[in-house]
């Protein structure tokens, strides 16, 4: 082989070094962006999961829900973990749900990424609840739908005056799952009918006074709280929850004013005490007051088989255990799946769009956006 003939296959192997190297690291960035949507740390004495999709408000992919599984059950076995927290990257939320979009396309292309990520993500859900270890969730901005699911079934939840609570799955063709049947009823009264079935939204101390949170905290305290916490040597879930109850003691924001719902709870105990959607409806009707007649709007925008689906979830809910009600639930899910109201809700969320700053007037469309894959306005 001459010279030149030596010099074109040196180039070609060159090439080939360098396309492999590039190749390799673009699928190193790929392993690492999803890898990167959860922070997974040991610090001090706690296992620290954050949920780092800040601009897509943290909402929750496969790949998260597997992760976070995985990692909870090693943490639940180790002895030097003591605690485990959880929170959200970015300060506008700590979970504003379940990816949706990705849901939804998987209706029509991947069936059996369906039933893995609700299987999945319900099965996370138990086991926060069966945690061994204490689980503290710093729920501090939004917090909906699966955020809910990753937090309120743990020993702790500490909200901030900015927290946001809400389950709006009936405006887009769902029911409020990841245990929904199970926490819901066991609210106060109707309250949890009435947040399932209205959508409604809780902000700041109602938050806590709901019974949604355990604890209330201010916060600009909340970065103090977490080295607090981390800093315990061996602690015991009273030592927890002794910390806990030091920084709960201090906050005075908003704890003098009333529950936002407090003048309407006989009410929504009486309205929402029906066995049907039609009776609940007839009962704001027949109320004809200017809450009432609110309520009654929002609802006539829900699906009428989500609101029909979450009155008999909920109703069956109040009785199971927690297990029973995720069993329940997924069923219910893949139900929904195949039917016509999630796809069209769906649909018409993301048909809505316009500019995301516009939306402002609406208080479900730019979360429920957010949840569809959207990006957050500038």
């Amino acid at each position: 082989m001459g010279q030149q003939g030596l010099c074109r296959l040196m180039l070609r192997f060159n090439l080939y070094k360098r396309t492999n190297i590039i190749l390799q690291h673009l699928k190193m960035s790929q392993r690492t962006d999803a890898a990167a949507e959860v922070l997974l740390e040991r610090k001090g004495c706690a296992g620290v999961i954050t949920l780092n999709r800040p601009r897509f408000l943290n909402t929750l992919t496969l790949n998260m829900v597997q992760q976070v599984y995985a990692q909870l059950k090693k943490w639940e076995q180790d002895p030097e973990t003591f605690l485990i927290i959880i929170k959200g990257a970015g300060e506008k939320a700590f979970c504003a749900g379940g990816d949706i979009r990705a849901v939804s396309e998987a209706r029509n292309t991947n069936q059996e990424m369906l039933r893995v990520f609700f299987r999945d993500e319900y099965i996370l859900n138990n086991a926060i609840d069966s945690c061994q270890k204490p689980y503290i969730a710093l729920i501090h901005g939004i917090t909906m739908g699966g955020g809910a699911g990753v937090s309120v079934h743990g020993h702790f939840r500490v909200a901030t005056e900015k927290s946001v609570f809400a389950m709006p799955e009936t405006a887009i063709g769902l029911f409020p799952d990841v245990g929904g049947g199970y926490f819901l009823p066991r609210l106060q009264g109707k309250l949890g009918y009435f947040l399932a079935l209205t959508g409604f939204r809780l902000k700041g101390r109602d938050v806590y006074t709901a019974g949604i949170a355990t604890h209330f905290v201010d916060f600009e305290k909340l970065g103090m709280l977490e080295e607090d916490l981390l800093a315990l040597k061996s602690p015991s879930k009273e030592n927890i929850a002794d910390v806990l109850e030091t920084y709960h003691a201090k906050s005075k924001i908003g704890q003098d004013k009333p529950f936002v719902l407090e003048e309407h709870m006989d009410k929504i105990n009486s309205w929402f005490s029906a066995n049907t959607v039609e009776q609940i409806v007839d009962n704001l009707q027949q109320d004809g007051s200017s809450f009432a007649l609110e309520q009654l709007k929002v609802i006539n925008k829900m699906s009428p088989t989500s609101l029909k689906i979450t009155l008999r979830q909920l109703m069956e809910g109040s009785s199971k255990t927690l297990p029973e009600v995720l069993t329940m639930e997924y069923r219910l899910s893949q139900a929904c799946m195949k039917g016509h109201d999630f796809g069209e809700g769906v649909r018409a969320a993301a048909a809505s769009e316009r500019c995301l700053c516009s939306l402002a007037k609406s208080p479900e469309a730019p979360v429920l956006l957010y949840r569809l894959g959207k990006p957050q306005p500038c």
